[in-house]
């Protein structure tokens, strides 16, 4: 391959790894999900990567130029000096992930006198020809120490290599696999570098593994979010069942206490769906899992059957559940069935008819609960502090699930509940 076709690969290289420098920028500072430190950390990170890339970029143009002598040289200068800062700085990371002390962490001490040792050589390489020089005709010329300037960057590697061994008992898996992934093939690129000098290699390798670093960690902190999100919507709920509406209680109290005495054994029956219902409902508050729907169903039918003695003939209800062999949240059917009694009784729709059917679709398994209540108010649907917005919020992040709501013909609300 020529020389000028040479270039061209690598200015397609360099320019490659300038967008990816870039992309990693604005993925940093846009990225919800990742916690302020990191936040900064990449952003300072790729800050300095993106003017690295740029100044081997530029180095293809004023190299071998002898008119851009100065500008060779400062690009050249550049392009030593902040791919040594972008080798050290995940030393800084390591340790924040570890929570150890900056002040008292030896292994930073040593990173940072390797990195002055050298920009010493760095700074010495400017005025002598020991380590690299240029030629007359502003190319460039290694001397006899060149390779003993790379080894304090190799220790660098070293010694992060070393620390995120000793320091994997303190790391998630993931965490310790983007170590890897930055400080594996970099040092791979700085032992070829003390043997073959190859300008642009230390910023493709700085470029390529600070990207790989970057997809893995930041991965592992969305999960987190999504986690903490989910746990967030699970907190709602338990703390809703916690919240039980005081009226209900004391109603189904009150209706015990007359049925035992007008119909001692329906009273019994109340008796037994409050206690199922209160059983389920502390029941579910542990449950961080998705539950068999037949467990949620009984759940609802303890519920409804109490707000039946209470309502009587006002209070209608029909199962048409065939389809139970399929997996959902807690207090996903029950809050829904009681949204409906909830909202839904009014003088002006008695009886009110509320409905629960199930079915199996090609797609998966579908809830319907139906009513012919006062309506459907997309204002209290959009609402996130809603019970229906904490279901949906649940469906979504547990099993990947649906929830629509929407007006029932004739008057009345529709909510389908969708699991893939």
């Amino acid at each position: 391959m020529s020389a000028h076709m040479e270039d061209i690969a690598q200015a397609f290289v360099l320019g490659g790894l300038l967008i990816l420098a870039m992309l990693g920028l604005g993925l940093a500072a846009a990225l919800p999900g990742v916690d302020r430190w990191s936040k900064r950390f990449f952003m300072v990170f790729f800050s300095l990567l993106v003017p690295c890339v740029g100044a081997s970029f530029a180095e293809l143009i004023t190299y071998g130029n002898p008119a851009m002598m100065l500008a060779e040289r400062v690009t050249a200068f550049v392009g030593s000096l902040l791919p040594a800062i972008l080798i050290a700085m995940p030393t800084l990371y390591l340790l924040h992930c570890c929570k150890e002390s900056f002040r008292s962490s030896r292994l930073l001490r040593a990173v940072l006198a390797l990195l002055a040792a050298y920009f010493a050589m760095l700074g010495i390489a400017q005025s002598t020809t020991l380590f690299y020089y240029y030629t007359p005709d502003n190319q460039i010329d290694y001397g006899p120490w060149y390779p003993i300037s790379i080894v304090p960057l190799a220790l660098i590697m070293v010694l992060n290599l070393a620390g995120v061994i000793n320091r994997r008992d303190k790391l998630s898996g993931r965490l310790f696999y983007a170590f890897l992934a930055f400080l594996v093939p970099l040092s791979v690129a700085i032992l070829i570098q003390i043997g073959t000098p190859v300008f642009f290699l230390i910023g493709l390798g700085i470029t390529i593994s600070a990207l790989a670093m970057f997809a893995i960690i930041v991965t592992e902190q969305v999960e987190q979010h999504l986690r903490l999100q989910q746990e967030t919507a699970r907190q709602r709920a338990r703390i809703a069942v916690l919240q039980m509406r005081p009226h209900f209680i004391h109603n189904t109290m009150a209706s015990i206490y007359h049925l035992c005495e007008q119909d001692p054994k329906a009273a019994q029956q109340v008796t037994m769906d409050f206690n199922t219902y209160l059983r389920k409902n502390l029941k579910a508050i542990v449950k961080d899992d998705p539950i068999p729907f037949s467990e949620e169903l009984e759940h609802t039918r303890a519920y409804l059957a109490v707000e039946q003695v209470q309502f009587a003939s006002k209070l209608v209800i029909e199962y048409d559940t065939p389809h139970t062999h399929f997996h959902l949240p807690p207090l996903t059917l029950q809050p829904l069935a009681e949204n409906a009694v909830k909202h839904g009784m009014s003088p002006q729709t008695v009886p009110l008819r509320v409905s629960i059917r199930t079915r199996k679709t090609e797609s998966g398994s579908e809830v319907i609960v139906e009513d012919n209540g006062a309506g459907f108010d997309p204002a209290v649907a959009d609402d996130p502090h809603t019970t229906l917005a904490n279901i949906r919020q649940r469906l979504e992040m547990m099993c990947n699930g649906t929830l629509e709501i929407g007006p029932h013909k004739g008057g009345g609300t529709v909510v389908k509940v969708t699991i893939p």
